[in-house]
């Protein structure tokens, strides 16, 4: 590890608190741990943001790729999944075999928004390791990722769709603001501010 500000032995996970002055340049650094080894030697990195864009609790995924998309980022990076082209479960499983076919030895990072304890609504999770989407809606999709970023959007409840129907924007969007900005900065090797946003 070239960053002595971030320890930890494999595999862990780690929480951000969004509403977090240093939100930005944390999760910057733990990313940047994770993805260090396709960054310094420019293999490819492949972004694949799930979710669909027509629930708002759900929306995390494809405004991450959204915002990515609109960055000047590195060529070895590849987004999939955004608002015009959102994964989600209907595609979930092509879009994976398209993945490993074209970018066999990629390292592949999943975001996903997900639900939770309520102490933990606007908290952003990253680890290394897969996700299995949809396991909170009792969906039978595969695990994916090398490392994941998840959101934490609401808090859980019986029903978790309708819980996922009524999330606020705001809530997405600070962490959709952090994820894509901290990838950004990371594979693009910029320094962070230790403050993200000035609009909130």
């Amino acid at each position: 590890m070239n960053n002595p500000l971030i320890k930890y032995e494999k595999p862990m996970s780690y929480y951000i608190n969004a509403l977090d002055e240093q939100a930005l340049y944390k999760f910057k650094n733990l990313f940047y741990s994770m993805a260090e080894e396709s960054i310094i030697r420019n293999k490819k990195l492949i972004i694949l943001c799930i979710g669909t864009d027509r629930i708002t609790g759900d929306c995390l995924g494809p405004i991450v790729g959204y915002k990515l998309k609109k960055m000047n980022l590195k060529e070895n990076i590849v987004v999939f999944g955004c608002l015009e082209k959102p994964v989600h479960a209907q595609n979930l499983c092509s879009t994976i075999l398209d993945i490993k076919t074209e970018y066999p030895d990629s390292l592949i990072v999943a975001v996903d928004s997900c639900i939770g304890k309520a102490e933990h609504i606007s908290h952003i999770c990253i680890g290394e390791g897969s996700i299995k989407p949809g396991a909170g809606l009792r969906k039978d999709l595969p695990p994916v990722g090398d490392v994941f970023i998840t959101g934490i959007v609401n808090s859980s409840a019986v029903l978790d769709i309708c819980i996922l129907q009524n999330t606020r924007l705001n809530v997405v969007m600070q962490m959709a603001d952090i994820i894509s900005d901290g990838i950004a900065f990371a594979v693009n090797d910029i320094r962070t501010p230790l403050t993200l946003r000035t609009h909130f």
